[in-house]
């Protein structure tokens, strides 16, 4: 009796020193999914008082993952540019609109500038082109899927 007492007693103890479900690894609804690919609209008019990035949007999406760092996360994104030798790659936020994405969305454009002359096409491999951006736990409250666009494709991992 004492044996079972005494394990059912640190069971709970070691339980209620877990802190709360939603921060735990085991809540289902806790972190984001794998990204998957659809179609991007065209491009937003700006509206008044927003200037625009001059840089173009990267031509494919071709990959995306969300990784967890201290304070939030880290949301890294592959493009591919239709030519070798596009740089400064970035991922800007795309301010929230009442008409655009839903408030339990960010969305970012993968944006990239132009090399300053002609440059090859080249392979695939050599005109890869990746760009990261940290966002804090602040951000990402109340936060259900984020969403990376290009000029063909965009994706989007939901929690």
């Amino acid at each position: 009796m004492k044996s079972s007492l005494s394990a059912a007693l640190c069971a709970a103890l070691a339980v209620s020193s877990c802190g709360t479900v939603r921060e735990s690894r085991l809540n289902p609804f806790n972190w984001f999914s794998s990204s998957t690919e659809t179609e991007t609209a065209a491009e937003q008019p700006l509206r008044r008082n927003e200037v625009a990035d001059p840089r173009p949007l990267v031509d494919q999406v071709t990959g995306m993952t969300v990784d967890r760092a201290p304070g939030g996360a880290i949301l890294t994104v592959t493009g591919l540019p239709a030519r070798q030798g596009f740089w400064d790659a970035a991922l800007v936020p795309v301010p929230a609109a009442e008409d655009e994405a839903p408030a339990d969305t960010l969305v970012f454009d993968f944006r990239i500038a132009r090399p300053g002359t002609a440059t090859p096409v080249g392979t695939e491999p050599s005109r890869l082109i990746t760009a990261g951006r940290f966002i804090s736990e602040d951000d990402l409250k109340g936060i259900r899927m984020l969403v990376v666009r290009g000029a063909q494709n965009q994706r989007q991992s939901r929690r």
